[in-house]
């Protein structure tokens, strides 16, 4: 029994070792399950916040080119509204669920800047389909809708830690017109 009582101190020493390398191990284990965890929420929601840019843009430019049409916008490819029609009734229908997806996964200040960016472009709709024509006006929605798309990009950037990007802004000089 003294030959037992002298190894107890070696014996509980390696059960606390035991203990203790488990616990790191767990713990370790835990946190790398975590941070892969986010890694992997991040890009789902990468990739539907970039779905929904996506098919909203597909909107604007079906407007960009139905309002040249009409000579508003001068896109150098103008569309008719009956041949926009089928375009702009699948760009809705994407729209539907992208939306969903961000409702479901994206941040409130995302999804409150997402439905800013998209009633600006339901109000670029409604005034290509009145087949208004005063290019005044819609200059204002155009500097309204990259405003708000340029507020939705910076709330996707804030929740994602992306460093500040872009503005989207291009610059036309007069010889890219040529």
């Amino acid at each position: 029994m003294a030959d037992f009582l002298q190894q107890l101190p070696a014996l509980i020493g390696v059960i606390v070792g035991a203990l203790g390398s488990y616990a790191a191990i767990m713990r370790g284990d835990r946190v790398r399950f975590q941070r892969e965890q986010a890694a992997r929420w991040e890009e789902r929601r990468l990739t539907v916040y970039t779905e929904y840019a996506r098919v909203l843009k597909q909107t604007v430019t079906l407007t960009y080119r139905v309002s040249a049409h009409h000579g508003n916008d001068p896109h150098p490819h103008p569309l008719s509204p009956a041949a926009a029609e089928p375009h702009l009734a699948e760009a809705a229908s994407a729209r539907d669920p992208a939306g969903e997806a961000l409702l479901m996964l994206g941040t409130p200040e995302v999804v409150t800047t997402a439905r800013t960016w998209v009633m600006t472009v339901v109000d670029m709709e409604r005034f290509m389909r009145e087949g208004t024509r005063d290019p005044d006006a819609w200059a204002r929605l155009l500097a309204r809708q990259r405003a708000t798309r340029e507020e939705y990009y910076a709330a996707v950037r804030r929740d994602l830690a992306l460093p500040p990007g872009h503005s989207g802004r291009w610059q036309v000089t007069s010889s890219q017109t040529d």
